[in-house]
């Protein structure tokens, strides 16, 4: 889960996606997965997935506690490589209802005596406040609690619960089931998910069943209670038998508390309920975000201040240029000769701006990466946006991510090599070097930040470990698709043609003269400017992201990312011209640094977040993989918003000094 939310965490931050409607707006989405039917009396079986923690952020198997197995065993369910990744493991359970079939009292099993080991690791997990999350007909298990006089929506239910000194656990489930009669697909209209603060849709209770269309589901909701059983009541019963006594689940009261050395009884009871929610809209209780109207509005104020601001900054470069160009312009020959000997400014490194770069390669293998990161950032949140990504298809979007980054390696490639090129004023020699090496950058980095962090998850035997196997399919998918269309992409970007220079570069360099503070001061503030366009929804994303929130706005995420790339872009042009004012030439890395800078800002921030939010993260191993996935998520930031201020800045100089007459 960890790892998938820092891959999550990079599209989201990194990206820009489709405009979005208001929250109280209906919003359209493609549900992901197909209705099912079930006839009455008809077996639905309960999936269970990691049990999860906001306080350690490590996943563990739900059968590493002692909790009831099925009578045919554990077996994995289906699984993409998304879910892989995310440290999902969904297994089958033991609980099982009948379609519109009530039922209480269910005796579930009665475990061993626990053991010292697993008495203690029950402690542990109750302590780190883990979660147990199930699955009915691809719903998880949603849960709700009463805080004034609002309802909090929780999915999955805590192991137990820790009073004084002694340890409870929930050992009774009240499952409830919502239920709608049978629509054909290709007539039931895709519904939109309402605002947050609107009432959970009025339902009625059936007992009877009727519909011999079937039915299908349409919510899942689990009531956890603690309930001491006697063990000897339960000794000589089979699994799913009635309990002998009535079971009165009061969620309000503890009583089954752990004891080394005795077993637990574990039951469960199911209500089928009728629901006016349609089946396109039965993820509307898990996108709805609280305070979406504040969500909103704060993104709206944000967008507007920004705009704003990228405005003002934008009519005055312009107006600024052109007078400098219209009076550079308006001279004879002999008048700019005279110019250039009175005034200081850009007009004086005609002859030393497209100077070669020091390490030209290590640029064009950052420009290549970031272009295909943000490529893969902005097609898979459009992708998003659009419902195909739906949460209802678990790891769709981590999956998808990967696949249009390994597809995308032929942007990277060519425009890393037409940088080359460029740079080698038309020479292409050495381009299957520049390919390759860029084809190696980023992914090699990702490698060694996660297989580090794998060991930590290896050592924990968290669920969140990459398997050996896994990293193998990950090895062959870059090294059979991403490497060989970088390669692809490295010789169509040799066979294009080279952007040519519009003025001469002098064998001997000019002397920068010395400044009055250092340069690169003003390249790293330069990214305060770009992260006041995302502050806000990197707070929401983050929330999501560490705090086991679904996030599902992908509307707002296109506009801020959309901000995000156009105040990369100006504020690298500014920050560009400013320098060659002071005739500083080397504007190279620079311009990749002052809009790139914003990933130090990020990286700050999820070191707040992390010391002020995540306050209950527990232990050196948590926090470690924290800043690991932060640290990567932040280098790829820098890689796309670097490259999009690098491209802007060679566009507005190549502009700018084609305009000027240069001998």
């Amino acid at each position: 889960m960890a790892r998938l939310r820092a891959l999550l965490a990079l599209a989201a931050t990194a990206a820009a996606i489709l405009l979005a409607s208001p929250p109280s707006a209906d919003a359209f989405y493609l549900p992901g997965s197909y209705p099912h039917k079930y006839s009455p009396g008809e077996f639905l079986n309960v999936k269970v997935n990691s049990l999860t923690s906001i306080d350690t952020e490590i996943p563990f198997s739900y059968y590493s506690l002692p909790f009831c197995t099925p009578p045919d065993g554990v077996k994995d369910s289906a699984e993409n490589l998304g879910e892989l990744l995310m440290g999902d493991r969904i297994e089958t359970s033991p609980y099982r209802f009948r379609m519109h079939a009530n039922d209480s009292d269910v005796l579930l099993c009665r475990s061993d005596p626990l053991s010292p080991g697993a008495f203690t690791l029950m402690k542990k997990r109750i302590d780190e406040m883990y979660q147990v999350n199930l699955i009915l007909d691809n719903l998880p298990a949603i849960r709700y609690t009463r805080k004034d006089d609002y309802f909090l929506r929780w999915t999955g239910y805590p192991v137990g619960i820790r009073v004084g000194g002694d340890y409870y656990v929930f050992n009774h489930l009240q499952f409830t089931v919502l239920v709608h009669k049978y629509e054909d697909p290709n007539v039931a209209r895709v519904m939109g998910t309402a605002d947050a603060t609107d009432a959970i849709p009025a339902s009625k209770d059936t007992t009877t069943s009727s519909a011999s269309s079937g039915w299908m589901v349409v919510g899942f909701e689990v009531v956890p209670c603690s309930i001491k059983h006697n063990p000897d009541d339960a000794k000589s019963l089979k699994m799913y038998a009635k309990y002998p006594t009535k079971i009165a689940c009061d969620p309000t009261t503890v009583s089954m508390s752990i004891k080394e050395g005795e077993p637990i009884v574990y039951t469960y009871e199911v209500a089928f309920v009728e629901s006016d929610i349609k089946w396109p809209s039965r993820w509307d209780a898990y996108l709805k975000m609280e305070g979406a109207k504040v969500h909103w509005f704060s993104i709206l104020n944000s967008l507007m201040v920004i705009a704003f601001l990228a405005g003002i900054v934008f009519v005055i470069l312009l107006r600024t240029v052109r007078r400098d160009l219209t009076r550079y312009e308006e001279l004879d020959s002999e008048a700019q000769a005279q110019m250039n000997e009175e005034l200081s400014g850009w007009k004086l490194v005609v002859s030393d701006v497209f100077r070669s770069p020091t390490n030209p390669m290590l640029l064009c293998m950052m420009v290549g990466d970031g272009v295909q990161i943000l490529g893969m950032a902005v097609v898979t949140i459009l992708f998003a946006a659009l419902g195909f990504m739906s949460p209802a298809s678990r790891g769709t979007l981590i999956t998808g991510m990967l696949f249009f980054y390994l597809v995308l390696g032929i942007l990277a490639g060519y425009a890393s090599v037409r940088v080359w090129k460029t740079i080698k004023c038309g020479d292409h020699s050495g381009w299957v070097g520049v390919s390759w090496r860029t084809a190696c950058f980023f992914p090699g980095i990702a490698f060694l930040i996660l297989t580090t962090l794998n060991f930590l998850l290896w050592g924990s035997q968290s669920t969140g470990a990459i398997p050996f196997s896994l990293f193998v399919v990950l090895i062959l998918l870059w090294f059979c698709i991403s490497v060989p269309l970088t390669l692809v992409g490295g010789f169509l970007g040799a066979k294009a043609p080279h952007i040519e220079y519009p003025v001469r570069t002098n064998q001997i360099p000019r002397e920068i003269p010395a400044q009055k503070y250092p340069s690169w001061l003003l390249v790293l503030g330069a990214g305060t400017l770009p992260f006041g366009t995302l502050f806000i929804e990197l707070f929401f994303i983050m929330s999501s992201i560490w705090m086991g929130r679904v996030y599902y706005v992908f509307g707002f995420l296109f506009i801020v990312m959309l901000l995000l790339v156009i105040v990369c872009a100006e504020v690298s042009l500014v920050l560009t011209y400013m320098h060659l004012c002071v005739e500083d030439w080397k504007w190279w890395w620079k311009s990749f640094f002052s809009s790139g800078s914003v990933a130090i800002y990020i990286f700050l921030y999820s070191i707040n977040y992390l010391v002020f939010d995540l306050k209950s993260l527990s232990g050196p191993v948590s926090a470690t993989l924290y800043l690991g996935y932060s640290l990567f998520m932040v280098i790829a930031i820098m890689l796309a918003t670097g490259t999009v201020g690098f491209i802007s800045s060679f566009c507005f100089i190549h502009y700018l000094f084609s305009s000027v007459k240069a001998d």
